[in-house]
């Protein structure tokens, strides 16, 4: 029977060791700020600080199934970030569905962020992921298709009909 290869202290780097708190700590902290930045994208700012705890709870968690081969420390925080996102979304929805009110999209120039912001909440949950990872945080396609769990190309077609979509909501003056 062979023997696997004695391990190496290379070898070792591949996977931290994110069983201490100091050392997962270490781990989070170059992400937090994107972290954060996604949190209050998707859910505004009260909601994306739980959402934050949650996602930081997830990670501690599944701390030792992570897997630098299978993708970096940002790709996996920001998913778990999205998916409690989606999470609270889905429960805060359920709760105040009939409290709901669309309000119709202006664009005076002195409302075009309060319109932007306002066009890409409209958009749905996959299309608004998109454009903030790709726009908001700069992560490359191939990173937002990670985050997304999907192919690259499902994030360019993502990414394009939500600048339709935007394109139609905001009018001309916005392009």
């Amino acid at each position: 029977m062979d023997r696997p290869p004695p391990s190496t202290k290379a070898d070792s780097a591949l996977v931290p060791d994110l069983r201490g708190e100091d050392a997962f700590t270490e781990w989070v902290a170059p992400h937090w700020a994107a972290m954060t930045h996604l949190a209050s994208r998707l859910c505004g700012r009260p909601i994306g600080e739980d959402v934050l705890q949650e996602a930081l709870t997830t990670a501690w968690r599944k701390r030792a199934q992570f897997d630098p081969q299978r993708g970096s420390a940002r790709n996996r925080l920001l998913a778990l970030t999205a998916d409690q996102a989606r999470k609270a979304h889905r429960r805060s929805t359920r709760r105040a569905e009939s409290q709901l009110i669309d309000l119709p999209i202006t664009s005076p120039a002195a409302n075009r962020d309060i319109d932007i912001d306002h066009a890409i909440r409209r958009l749905s949950d996959r299309q608004k992921l998109a454009i903030d990872l790709y726009y908001f945080l700069g992560l490359p396609v191939a990173d937002v298709a990670r985050v997304m769990r999907c192919a690259e190309g499902t994030v360019k077609s993502t990414l394009s009909d939500a600048r339709e979509r935007l394109r139609h909501d905001l009018g001309e003056d916005f392009e």
